[in-house]
Formats: structure tokens, C-alpha cells, sequence
């Protein structure tokens, strides 16, 4: 492998440091380089989105006058097409909205739902938790997917222009086709076709039975069937017709294992009005999703474990192994409470004093400032009895994508969707790829005491999310920053980063998104490759930690109104641009 001599020193010093310290975690999508971003603003609204088609579709809608909402309708059908590994029609989706006038929040959950069919057992075989890359590629992981029902709520409640117009771009595209993008090339060929089923594999490949290539022109007249249905009779096209039942003969025929989805699953599905999970930060308020999203419960417990401690506010703070130290023990901590507790609030409700400040007060004394903790357990927030859920074997891996908007009127929208792991299940129903988003659960029902754990499969059931679209507002309740980012579990990691980076230390959208990624999920901190990243490494070393290096792949899409302009923070590691007027 040739690497830049810099490159090369990094890495070598990095992993001298991380020699053996390796815990198992699933990479979400494999990077496919870094593409600088130059700083964008904007006076009227903007649209960040994983792919410059996607933010023009949108910025379409909002030259038309159209809501937030209806610019990341039109976007996030684009992305199914141009972005398939990452989200798409057969995956969910978590949206926080800001009605400016009304000056309210919203949240709607498009979480994927377990089939009727699903028991505690489903990923066991002879009692022991199946391969994962087995149960990935199965009928058995896939969900009843979310996200067209929470796109139709959400315009139903917000949008502007009609609902057939939000389709025009994408269908348009397919029938026209697009020139395949390097990151999809790249995630094919890495990925390889014996992933796909027959079906998607007769889509991905070309003439010669090789994955495209970048430039190719790819066409895809399924999915243009499929979204001039969902334009003329919204979302029951989708859950009650003949694209329903594409779906369920995809899952019923995958070629390893089927999943027993039924026509009444899709028929049944809802997506959910949830009340926005807030709290308070320094001089700020923020906000985003609760339960079944772990992303907003984590974020809150970290930020919140920090605030009252030195070393971690203030430009002079930036990447300093103060910091960094404070804010990786603070994350181990939230992610012991966020494994053993949070899971779907219809079956498992949230210990209600899970942000109590004397909970997090009792927390946050097992920070040592000089020391790093060994991997710490969870606690017993108020709420809860002890040995109430069991110790949490859940893994987690996403193909996931992040749209952030303001719009004209000052309505925001920040909405992460996804198809969980990168190209979903591998299975194809009437153009788009089907979601593996039921091995977010938990593989084993009960962990190695008996006791139940929290996010166990059950049927009808959303699997536990790590999503965190965000908000924040200043303390006037004036809209600051509207981010999200992809990256499975690591979601929660880099949002933090964003919102450490934007509140404490100071830096521009750009700048933060730019910032090496790092984190911790309660073993090894982690920290993005790069010789960036060395010295922190060594500063991190000499409190005690454990490091290890990894590519981790965010897309992190942040706007932030500051002096009266919008500004953009696009993430280089993806294809992202910030468009507005």
C-alpha cells in the first residue's frame, strides 16, 4: 500500500501505540478518501447532502418556495438512487423538525419495525448467536421499512409543494440514468457482487459481469416505476400494493435465510409523532430524537458529564489531551447506561431519571482527571431496579446518510435515514435495496445471568438506533445549528465532536467537520487515521489509554447561522456538498 511519507510516519507511530489493542467493531462504510471542502454560505437557505445531486434536487424545492421539508423529500429520493449503500425507500429514517413561525419541535420516528413472525431467537442457531454477516445477508434481518410513511407524515404536516412535484427529480434521473459516483464504484468493488441477490446483482454489475465503474451511465426504470406510484397515491402505494408485494417475495426468497414478512406487516406500519428528547449545554439548549434512538439519551449524557469539568472549553482546548481524555471517559460512561437501557420505549420504558443531576453527578465522580478508567459498567439511574435488563450483546453496523436544511422561512430540518449496514441486506424489491436493520437487535435475548436484555428482538419492535439528527438553540429559543451525521454507533462520537467543536472550541462549520474524528464506546479510544491524529494519540497514551486507529467514516452535514448568514460544515470523508442562495 503507497502512502504520502507523512502518512506513512503517522500510521507507524499510531500503531506502535495501538499495537494489541484491538476490540471487534464493525465499520459502517469503508472510506473512500478525503476531498477537501471549501467554507460555504449562504443569505436565504441551504441544503447539505451526501451527494450534489441530492442538494440540487433540493435547492430546486427551495428556489420554488417550498418547505424544508419538501427539499429533503426530494433529496432523500435522489440519495436512494445515487446513494443506494447508504439509504433508500427500503430502509427508516428519524426527522427533527423547526416550525420557525410556531417557534415548535418535532420529531418523527420511520424506525423499521420487526415482522409479526419475529421471536427472541430469531439470530440463534442450536442456542448460540448466528454469524453476523449471516444474518445480514438474509431475509431474517430485514425490517419493515419506515421511511416512505415518515417522509408522507412529514409533508403532511410541514410540506408546501405537492406531493407529486417532490418525485419529478428522482424519476426523472432513473429514467435518464446518472454517471455512477467514485464512493459507489469504490463500495461495489469493495463490497463485491456475491454480496447482492440475483436481482440487485443484475443491477450493480455491467455487460461483462463486473461491479460499474465510475462514469458508467446506470439507469434504473424499477425505481422510477416505484416512485411514480408513491407520487400519484402516497404511501399506500408503497405499503398496500404491488410494491408491497415485491417486498415481501424478496425477503421470502432471499437466498440464505427468509425473514417472514407479511403483507399485513406492511400494511400495519406507522410511523410515529415522538416528543423531542432536550436538554441544556453551557448556554444552550439541544435537542433531537429519544427512544427508540439512542443517539440524543448518549450525546445528553456526555455533554452533560463534561460541562461542569475543566480542560474542555475554549479555543485553547482544541484536541488537547485534557480534553480529549475528559471527553472519551465521559463517553464510556453514557455508553455503558445507553447499552443496558435504551431500547424501543413500547416495550422497554426509559428509567425516568436516566438525566437527573444527582445521577450524573454520581456518574461523573468515576472520572479521574489524570487516569483513564477501565471499561465501566452501567449504572442504576432512579427508575430502575438493579438487574432489571441484562448486560447488552448487540452489534452494530450502518449504511446510513444525513440531510440538514434551512429554509427560507427559517424552518430546519435535520433527518438521518438509512439501510443499516452499506447496500442493506444485499436483497432488491421493485428497484431499492431492502434494509438489514433487525440486527440492530440484540442476537442474544438474555445475557449470560438470564436476565432479558433490553433490546431483544420482538415482534413489532424497533430495534435500538444510534441516529442523532440535532439541534441546537441559543437561549433566546433561536435556531444555531441544525447536524447529523452517518456511522453506526460511532453517529454518537462524531456528533459530539461537532457540538464540542462548534460550542467550546470555537471553530467554524467547515473547521469542525474537517477535525479528526475520535471517541470511545467504553473500550479502546478510537481515533481516525492520520498524522493528525498522532500527537493526540501520545498525549492520550500518557493518561493511561488504550488507542487504536481506524478510518472512521462519518458524514457529518452541519449548518450554523451565525452573523445573520447560514453557514456549512460538509464532511470531506463522503461526497457531501452545501448548496443555497
Amino acid at each position: 500500500m503507497l502512502c504520502r511519507a507523512t502518512l506513512i510516519v503517522a500510521l507507524c507511530l499510531v500503531t506502535a501505540l495501538t499495537a494489541g489493542a484491538q476490540d471487534t467493531v464493525l465499520q459502517p462504510e469503508a472510506g473512500t478518501g478525503i476531498t477537501s471542502k471549501d467554507a460555504v454560505t449562504s443569505q436565504k437557505y441551504m441544503i447539505v447532502a451526501a451527494h450534489p445531486l441530492a442538494a440540487e434536487a433540493g435547492r430546486e424545492m427551495l428556489r420554488r418556495g417550498g418547505s424544508a421539508v419538501d427539499a429533503a423529500i426530494a433529496s432523500q429520493l435522489i440519495l436512494g438512487l445515487v446513494e443506494p449503500q447508504s439509504s433508500g425507500l427500503g430502509g427508516g429514517a428519524f426527522i427533527v423538525h423547526w416550525d420557525a413561525k410556531s417557534q415548535a419541535l418535532s420529531t418523527i420516528d420511520g424506525r423499521e419495525t420487526a415482522p409479526s413472525s419475529a421471536r427472541p431467537d430469531r439470530f440463534l442457531i442450536d442456542g448460540q448467536p448466528m454469524p453476523f454477516i449471516d444474518a445480514i445477508r438474509s431475509g431474517l434481518s430485514v425490517g419493515v421499512p419506515g421511511v416512505v410513511r415518515a417522509m408522507e407524515l412529514a409533508h403532511q404536516r410541514h410540506g408546501k409543494l405537492p406531493w407529486g412535484d417532490l418525485f419529478a427529480p428522482a424519476i426523472k434521473l432513473a429514467d435518464d440514468g446518472f454517471r455512477v459516483p467514485r464512493r459507489l464504484a469504490l463500495l461495489l468493488r469493495w463490497q463485491g457482487l456475491d454480496y447482492f441477490s440475483p436481482e440487485a446483482r443484475a443491477y450493480f454489475d455491467d455487460e461483462a459481469g463486473y461491479p460499474h465503474a465510475e462514469g458508467d451511465l446506470l439507469k434504473n426504470p424499477q425505481y422510477a416505476t416505484t416512485l411514480r406510484a408513491i407520487a400519484k397515491d402516497g404511501a399506500a402505494a408503497f405499503y398496500q400494493s404491488t410494491i408491497a408485494d415485491a417486498i415481501v417475495a424478496a425477503v421470502a426468497a432471499s437466498p440464505r435465510a427468509a425473514g417472514g414478512m407479511t403483507a399485513t406487516d406492511l400494511a400495519s406500519y406507522r410511523a410515529e409523532m415522538r416528543e423531542p428528547l432536550c436538554f441544556a449545554y453551557r448556554n444552550y439548549r439541544i435537542c433531537g430524537m429519544g427512544p427508540p434512538s439512542s443517539g440524543s439519551l448518549t450525546l445528553a449524557q456526555t455533554l452533560k458529564l463534561i460541562e461542569p469539568l475543566g480542560h474542555v472549553h475554549g479555543a485553547q482546548s482544541r484536541m488537547s489531551g485534557a480534553a480529549l481524555h475528559i471527553i472519551v471517559e465521559a463517553q464510556k460512561l453514557a455508553f455503558a447506561d445507553r447499552n443496558r437501557y435504551i431500547a424501543d420505549p413500547a416495550f422497554v420504558p426509559l428509567p425516568s431519571g436516566y438525566l437527573d443531576d444527582a445521577y450524573l453527578a454520581s456518574r461523573r465522580s468515576l472520572i479521574g482527571l489524570q487516569r483513564a478508567m477501565p471499561k465501566p459498567v452501567a449504572g442504576f439511574p432512579p427508575g430502575v431496579a438493579q438487574r432489571s435488563f441484562g448486560v447488552d450483546a448487540t452489534l452494530e453496523s450502518a449504511g446510513t446518510s444525513h440531510i440538514s436544511i434551512v429554509d427560507g422561512d427559517g424552518n430546519a430540518v435535520a433527518m438521518t435515514t438509512t439501510i443499516e449496514s452499506a447496500f442493506g441486506s444485499g436483497l432488491w424489491a421493485a428497484g431499492f435495496l431492502l434494509n438489514n436493520q433487525l440486527t440492530d437487535f440484540s442476537f442474544a435475548p438474555a445475557d449470560a445471568q438470564g436476565v432479558t436484555i433490553a433490546n431483544a428482538v420482538a415482534a413489532g419492535k424497533r430495534p435500538r438506533s444510534s441516529m442523532a439528527p440535532t439541534m441546537v438553540f441559543d437561549r433566546s429559543g433561536k435556531l444555531e445549528i441544525v447536524t447529523g451525521s452517518p456511522g453506526g454507533s460511532r453517529i454518537i462520537l462524531f456528533v459530539t465532536k461537532m457540538l464540542v467543536a462548534l460550542l467550546d472550541w470555537e471553530m467554524t462549520a467547515q473547521q469542525a467537520a474537517d477535525l479528526p474524528n475520535f471517541g470511545s464506546e467504553g473500550g479502546p479510544v478510537t481515533l481516525e487515521y492520520g498524522g493528525e491524529t498522532v500527537w493526540p494519540a501520545l498525549l492520550l497514551k500518557g493518561y493511561g489509554h488504550t488507542v487504536k486507529t481506524d478510518m472512521m467514516t462519518s458524514g457529518t452535514h452541519t449548518i450554523v447561522r451565525r452573523g445573520g448568514r447560514l453557514e456549512a460544515g460538509v464532511d470531506p470523508r463522503r461526497e457531501g456538498v452545501a448548496l443555497g442562495d
